[in-house]
C-alpha cells in the first residue's frame, strides 16, 4: 500500500513516524519539543504547530500518503464562530478546575447521575469541567465560545486546512464527559449545563474513516487521543489490559461493551477500533517506590529494586498499604499509607524495599480486579513505564496479577498508533482492507513474563496484602 505517518503531539513534544503501511516498520522519524516552557495549563495551540513543523522537517513526510494524529488527551480548544481561538487551550490534569467538577456533580444530581449518562464522574482534567472552569472565572471567554474542539481535533482540522466539516473519533469524544459510548452520542444538555450555552461540537467519525484529504491529495485519518493510539499501537485486543506505572497508576482492558459503573471507580472510554477501554487509576504508583526509595537513603529506583532483591515473598510479613496521597481506587480520598507487620525480624531495609513494590503492585491488582469483577476478561498485563524494566517489578507483577505479563520495548506507540490507523484508513479507501478489521501489523517486541511456579506465593502476597487493607479500611471496596 506504501508509506503513511503517525504523528503524537504530547504534553510536551510531537514525535513522528514514518511506517510501512503493510507491516507496520518503522522507516523514518522525526522529534521536536514544543516551543513552550514547563508544564502550563495554558497553551497557544499554534504551539503545537510549530513542534509538528520543525519534526517533520527534512523531508520526512516525502512519499507518505496518509496521516494520524494522535494527541495528549484532556486538552480543550475553544473557538469562536469565525473558528479564531477564544483562549489558549486549557490542557493537563489541571487542578485550577477542582471546585469546577464537584459543582458539575451535584448539579446533575450525583456521580451515578453522570455515571448514567456518560460513563464516567468529571474530574478536574476532563474538558467538561474545564468548561464549567471557564464559566466561573472567564465569562467573556465562555460567551464567545461557539465551537469545541480537543487537541488532536484541532491538529487535523489545521492539517485539512480549516474545512467547514469538522471531526473527531469515538476515542476522543469518550474523554469529554459530554459524550456516552454507551449510546454513541453527544449529551449537549450536558456541554450546556458547564458552558451555560450549547457550541458547536465535531463529528464523530468511525474508526477506519478519514477525516479528509489535503489539497495536495494527502489523507488524513480520524485520530484519536494518546492512551486510544497507545493501545492500538501495542496491538492489544480482547483479554488483554493494560498497567501503566506512572506517578500514578492506571489499569485499562479492550472490552467488547462500555461499562457503566456508579461508584465512579471505572471511567468508561471506547478504543480507536469500535470496541471499549474501561479504565481504573490509581493515585499511588510508582510514588510509592519512589517515596521508599528516599526514605531508606537510596539514590534511584534501581538501587531500591536490587535492595528489594534480597528479601524474599511477602517481605517478612511487612505490608504496605500505599496510600500516601490519598486513594481514588478504593475511594480514599482523605486517608494516608499504613505500614503493617513490623516484627523486629523484619525491620530490615530490605524487607521494606520488597514492600513498598509489592504494595505498588497489589494496589495495581486491586484496580485490575475492579473491571474482572465486572466481567472484563484478563489473560495478559502488558507493563507499561520506565519502572516496568525494574527486576523487582518483574519478579513479582506475574503471579501478584495473576497473568502472563508482558513488557513491551520502549517505542512511540502513540505515534505508531496513529500510523497504523492512516493505513486502515488509506487501505479503506483504496478498497484493499476492510472498514471493520484494522491492518494486521507486527505486534511490539517484548519480553513474556509467566507467573508459573510463584502463582500461589503471589496469590498468598496478595491475599496478606488483602487482609491488611480489610482491617484497616473495612469494606473500602464496598462503599
Amino acid at each position: 500500500m506504501g508509506i503513511v505517518a503517525g504523528l503524537d503531539s504530547a504534553p510536551d513534544f510531537t514525535r513522528i513516524v514514518v511506517c510501512d503501511a503493510d507491516t507496520g516498520a518503522v522507516l523514518r522519524q522525526g522529534y521536536a519539543p514544543h516551543p513552550v516552557e514547563g508544564r502550563p495549563s495554558d497553551v497557544d495551540p499554534q504551539a503545537w504547530l510549530l513542534s509538528l513543523g520543525e519534526a517533520a522537517g527534512g523531508g520526512l513526510l516525502e512519499g507518505v500518503q496518509a496521516i494520524g494524529v494522535s494527541a495528549q488527551q484532556n486538552a480543550v480548544v475553544p473557538l469562536d464562530a469565525q473558528g479564531n481561538t477564544v483562549r489558549p487551550a486549557l490542557v493537563g490534569s489541571d487542578k485550577r478546575a477542582q471546585v469546577a467538577a464537584a459543582d458539575l456533580i451535584d448539579a446533575l444530581g450525583g456521580r451515578e447521575a453522570w455515571a448514567q449518562a456518560v460513563g464516567c464522574v468529571p474530574q478536574a482534567p476532563q474538558p467538561v469541567t474545564k468548561l464549567r472552569w471557564l464559566v466561573k472565572n472567564e465569562p467573556d471567554a465562555a460567551l464567545r465560545t461557539a465551537v469545541l474542539l480537543q487537541a488532536h481535533d484541532w491538529l487535523v482540522w489545521q492539517l485539512l486546512g480549516r474545512p467547514v466539516r469538522r471531526t473527531t473519533d469515538r476515542g476522543g469524544a469518550s474523554g469529554t464527559g459530554y459524550w456516552s459510548a454507551a449510546t454513541g452520542a453527544y449529551r449537549t444538555d450536558l456541554v450546556e449545563l458547564a458552558l451555560g450555552h450549547q457550541a458547536m461540537l465535531p463529528e464523530v467519525i468511525g474508526p477506519s474513516d478519514a477525516a479528509g484529504t489535503t489539497p495536495e491529495g494527502l489523507l488524513i485519518s480520524a485520530g484519536t487521543g494518546e492512551t486510544m493510539a497507545a493501545a492500538f499501537g501495542l496491538g492489544i485486543g480482547l483479554g488483554d489490559a493494560v498497567v501503566s506505572l506512572g506517578a500514578s497508576g492506571s489499569v485499562m482492558a479492550v472490552h467488547p461493551e462500555a461499562l457503566v459503573d456508579n461508584s465512579g471507580m471505572i471511567t468508561s472510554l471506547a478504543d480507536a477500533t469500535g470496541m471499549h477501554l474501561p479504565v481504573v487509576t490509581t493515585l499511588n504508583a510508582v510514588r510509592t517506590l519512589r517515596g521508599t526509595a528516599e526514605l531508606l537513603g537510596l539514590p534511584d529506583l534501581e538501587a531500591l529494586s536490587e535492595l528489594a532483591m534480597k528479601s524474599t515473598p511477602g517481605s517478612h510479613g511487612l505490608v504496605l498499604l500505599p496510600y500516601l496521597e490519598g486513594e481514588r481506587t478504593p475511594s480514599l480520598p482523605h486517608t494516608a499509607g499504613t505500614l503493617a507487620g513490623l516484627r523486629r525480624e523484619s525491620m530490615k531495609a530490605e524487607h521494606l524495599a520488597r514492600a513498598s513494590f509489592e504494595g505498588m503492585l497489589c494496589g495495581l491488582a486491586d484496580a485490575l480486579d475492579v473491571l474482572r469483577g465486572r466481567g472484563v476478561e484478563v489473560r495478559r498485563v502488558f507493563l507499561l513505564g520506565a519502572a516496568a524494566e525494574l527486576s523487582a517489578v518483574q519478579a513479582a507483577a506475574p503471579a501478584i496479577f495473576g497473568a502472563q505479563v508482558v513488557v513491551p520495548q520502549p517505542a512511540d506507540y502513540a505515534a505508531i498508533g496513529a500510523a497504523r490507523q492512516a493505513a486502515w484508513a488509506l487501505g479503506v479507501s483504496q478498497g484493499s482492507l476492510d472498514p471493520r478489521t484494522p491492518p494486521a501489523w507486527q505486534g511490539a517486541a517484548a519480553q513474556v513474563l509467566e507467573p508459573g511456579e510463584e502463582l500461589a506465593v503471589g496469590q498468598a502476597v496478595r491475599q496478606q496484602f488483602v487482609s491488611v487493607r480489610e482491617q484497616t479500611h473495612p469494606n473500602a471496596f464496598r462503599g
